[in-house]
């Protein structure tokens, strides 16, 4: 039988390499997916999701199993990649991160690419994790560390500045 993150974890924290492991290579690739869509760079996606790996599994013995594995680890790539962006004092493109699936759909406008790398950091970042990983507000809430309503407002206002810029986009498209 497969053993839970949350027995891993645990193990992990009592020195099991194996169990670290075995954490690591179920939670890597969406880990660098985080961070890539995050960061919107494929560069500083996959140091950002390095740095996180590595603070994580250091960190290992915080883990409270009282919520999951994964949106503990999401939170902390997600504030590892604004840390980086914060850092650098500019946000960047989202369509410069190759090879993101979930984002792709997304990136093939470039109008709508500009519209959501122009949105306020903390707004970006919700609109990245609900449309572009299709988390949900709870999981982003988690991920972030915030309120599910605080998570819901930032979403409500990044659809309204994005719903301006897209249809001025459409008129001047005409």
């Amino acid at each position: 039988m497969e053993r839970s993150d949350e027995e891993l974890a645990r193990s992990a924290a009592r020195g099991s390499v194996e169990a670290a492991q075995v954490l690591f290579a179920r939670h890597w690739d969406e880990v660098r997916r985080i961070a890539h869509m995050v960061c919107g760079r494929a560069s500083l996606g996959d140091e950002v999701a390095q740095e996180a790996a590595v603070e994580a599994f250091a960190r290992i013995d915080r883990f409270r199993a009282d919520g999951p594995f994964g949106a503990w680890l999401r939170r902390i790539v997600v504030t590892r990649g604004l840390n980086a962006l914060r850092s650098e004092r500019r946000l960047t493109v989202l369509d410069d991160a190759p090879g993101l699936a979930a984002g792709e759909a997304v990136a093939a406008d470039p109008l709508l690419m500009r519209a959501v790398d122009s949105l306020p950091s903390a707004q970006r970042v919700v609109v990245v994790l609900r449309f572009g990983l299709d988390l949900s507000p709870s999981e982003i809430a988690q991920a972030l560390d915030l309120p599910v309503g605080t998570v819901g407002s930032r979403l409500a206002r990044a659809l309204d500045t994005l719903r301006e810029h897209y249809e001025v986009g459409d008129v001047e498209r005409a």
